[in-house]
């Protein structure tokens, strides 16, 4: 289930969700006794590192009224407008290994990154 996103007219692609962010996610809802069936996942963007932006997810009981949200693999997202038009078209997944597990964003709209990967522009 998604709702289509438009900015001035223009339709913005949907975010996209692994089955392994997915899995990773609910699993993290659960422990926190959170039901799945209307909570989910809130990525959004905020100013903040060496390169302007940064991404954020937390964990909210419900969607706000004008949020887009996005249903993949029984995960829901939860995007503020203005969140959306930075991460219009990204692919949330999530990455285990040596270095560290983690959720990450393949974002199409990013033009640079700083070295570290935690923020970006746009």
């Amino acid at each position: 289930m998604s709702t289509g996103a438009t900015t001035d007219g223009e339709s913005i692609p949907e975010i996209e969700v692994s089955e392994s962010a997915a899995d990773e996610a609910l699993s993290l809802l659960d422990g926190e006794g959170m039901d799945t069936d209307i909570a989910g996942l809130r990525l959004f963007v905020q100013q903040g590192g060496c390169a302007g932006l940064s991404y954020g997810m937390r964990f909210d009981t419900e969607p706000e009224g004008d949020d887009q949200v996005y249903e993949h693999h029984g995960l829901r997202v939860f995007v503020d407008p203005a969140s959306m038009n930075y991460v219009g078209g990204s692919v949330l997944d999530f990455e285990g290994g040596l270095q560290g597990a983690g959720f990450h964003v393949e974002n199409p709209n990013v033009v640079s990154e700083c070295g570290c990967g935690e923020s970006f522009r746009t």
